[in-house]
């Protein structure tokens, strides 16, 4: 769950992404996994879905560093955060993110997704994941 406050609007990455309302300091916790708000997610469950549950998982969810069997689902504004290979969050440490950097009001707040996805693929065309789910 995102620990500060922020809104969604279009991002210069891809589609959407996930904005900070407020000042960020350099270190400061950003993301952590909230059991309310972070659903874990069976792949076997995954698995055996319907196409069109299976295509949302694909784009909005990832494999469970810390839960392996599971993916996470976000169920906050943290589902939008866009890849990047120069992000300004740091997810190398499972379970929460810290900011690598101070991070002004109304700046994209990025992953590398590698960080915590290390079988990570770009779809085509843009930087939605392609879930490896089994992986």
């Amino acid at each position: 769950m995102m620990q500060v406050h922020t809104y969604v609007a279009a991002s210069g990455i891809e589609g959407v992404g996930v904005f900070t309302a407020e000042p960020i300091r350099k270190g400061a916790v950003v993301w952590a996994f909230d059991e309310l708000f972070d659903r874990l997610i069976p792949i076997d469950e995954y698995e055996q879905a319907r196409p069109l549950i299976k295509d949302f998982l694909d784009k909005y969810s990832y494999p469970s560093p810390d839960h392996p069997g599971f993916l996470v689902y976000e169920t906050d504004n943290g589902r939008f955060m866009n890849h990047t290979d120069t992000p300004n969050l740091d997810f190398s440490d499972f379970g929460g993110a810290r900011a690598l950097r101070d991070i002004a009001a109304g700046e994209e707040l990025t992953c590398n997704y590698g960080d915590f996805y290390p079988h990570f693929e770009l779809m085509p065309g843009g930087a939605e994941v392609v879930a490896q789910a089994g992986e």
